[in-house]
């Protein structure tokens, strides 16, 4: 029996929501499978019902120099991007029965898969879950006038508890948060329209402005990517494909242009109110008991992202092959990254917009180099390899690490235009934008498929 293969004795767990799922990364078994793709359009809908998105759409209007107008186009076409790969990649999950960052070792290989499965764990568990749980205490700390660090605890325990039961909590809990959450953002999204000024003076920041919010918005969105089969692989291998990728690329669609929107024409009531507290002013637009929902939800939907963080990134961090002599190592993986989140989040209470928006920028660096990889992979092999070689600590594919390693370095030293680090080609030519994501996923599209032929295992037990 393969490492990866689940034990006999732990193959119990089923649709049980008040268990903790059993093991780790192993390979589903047919008789665990269960669920059905429309549980996918609220599990990815209700984690993007929080400030953060919110505050990608104002980062057009508030800093990038853009008209409503233009914010808007810039938010649809990076979401629907990202949304896309999004709805794709959760189509393995069913057929591979193996979270991502282990189906993506068809494209890097079982030793190189640890390149980028140890920077998800590190984005996802340590550094989205600090930006949220930041933000959610915020918006708590607002409503309830509770000390930041008390709010900060309580956000985090239950996010850290939902994770902890694993898979079947996890999509229960952001099934029951969905109606709120969407009700809730519609109404404050309709009543900012009203008060916004969608002709208001802008647009100065020309494609250069465009392309960083375009890249900002596909960032968003294609974060959740190396998720994505994480919540598809207890599906039946029979389940319907498109509805697996629309519900999956749809979830993310929506509650992000919804919400990204809302925060571009936010600032257009008043660009001043937004450098100081951004939560405060989007809420200072509505009603008080509107608001005050808002805030809870803005809460809520903190935690509903990070139930996901934590839970995905324990999942990259297992797919390093460290042992942990456990039947629950997963869930106890997911409490140390708690610990450890908590902790980051707490040093990040003093400045968290400054933080949030240079992490935020630089996400799409590392996962569309990724994508060009993972999704180069699929199309030359026609589907990838059969998961029980995934499973091999034997299988090797060298194309994919080194295309992904020289594809991000490459990209982001010359085009990277971050406030930290500007590349050559950035500072020459300005108006241009920040294109690292473009050029990083076409260049690790190409080099894998030149290092495919030579490199790549093509056929695998």
């Amino acid at each position: 029996m393969s490492s990866l293969e689940m034990p006999a004795d732990e193959r119990d767990y089923g649709t049980k929501v008040g268990a903790i799922e059993p093991g780790g990364i192993e390979f589903i078994p047919l008789e665990e499978r269960h669920g059905r793709p429309v549980q996918l359009l609220w599990t990815w809908a209700s984690p993007n019902f929080e400030f953060a998105t919110v505050f990608v759409g104002a980062l057009g209007t508030l800093f990038f120099g853009l008209s409503f107008g233009q914010a808007a186009t810039a938010i649809v076409a990076g979401t629907l991007a990202g949304a896309l790969t999004h709805g794709y990649l959760s189509t393995m999950g069913p057929r591979t029965g193996l979270p991502q960052m282990v189906a993506a070792r068809s494209a890097f290989g079982f030793a190189g898969n640890a390149i980028p499965a140890t920077v998800n764990a590190l984005m996802a568990g340590i550094g989205w879950f600090a930006v949220n749980s930041v933000s959610g205490a915020l918006a708590l700390a607002s409503l309830t006038d509770l000390p930041d660090v008390l709010c900060l605890l309580v956000v985090v325990v239950a996010q850290v508890v939902v994770a902890f039961f694993g898979y079947n909590l996890v999509h229960v809990f952001e099934r029951y948060a969905f109606p709120l959450l969407a009700v809730v953002f519609a109404v404050a999204t309709v009543i900012v329209f009203t008060k916004a000024d969608a002709g208001a003076a802008g647009g100065g920041g020309g494609f250069g402005g465009w392309m960083l919010l375009a890249a900002a918005s596909f960032g968003y969105a294609a974060g959740w990517n190396p998720y994505a089969s994480d919540y598809t692989r207890y599906l039946a291998p029979d389940a319907d494909r498109r509805q697996v990728f629309l519900f999956s690329g749809l979830g993310i669609f929506g509650a992000c242009v919804l919400l990204e929107l809302a925060g571009a024409a936010a600032v257009t009531t008043g660009a001043d109110a937004f450098l100081g507290n951004p939560t405060t002013a989007f809420t200072d637009l509505l009603p008080t008991a509107i608001g005050d929902l808002t805030l809870l939800c803005i809460a809520l939907g903190a935690v509903c992202a990070n139930v996901l963080n934590i839970y995905s990134g324990s999942m990259a961090f297992l797919a390093l092959e460290i042992k942990i002599p456990s039947h629950i190592r997963r869930a106890l993986v997911a409490l140390v990254f708690g610990v450890i989140g908590f902790l980051f989040a707490w040093s990040g209470l003093s400045d968290a917009g400054a933080k949030y928006e240079n992490f935020l920028l630089v996400i799409a660096y590392w996962v569309a180099p990724w994508l060009g990889v993972v999704l180069t992979d699929r199309l030359l092999r026609g589907g990838g390899v059969p998961p029980r070689a995934l499973l091999e600590r034997g299988y090797s594919n060298w194309a994919g690490p080194i295309a992904f390693v020289a594809a991000t370095v490459v990209s982001v030293w010359l085009f990277s235009s971050q406030t930290k680090y500007v590349g050559p080609v950035a500072e020459a030519h300005p108006g241009i934008g920040d294109l690292t994501p473009v050029v990083g996923f076409a260049l690790a599209a190409l080099l894998y498929a030149v290092l495919f032929k030579p490199l790549a295992v093509r056929s695998a037990a």
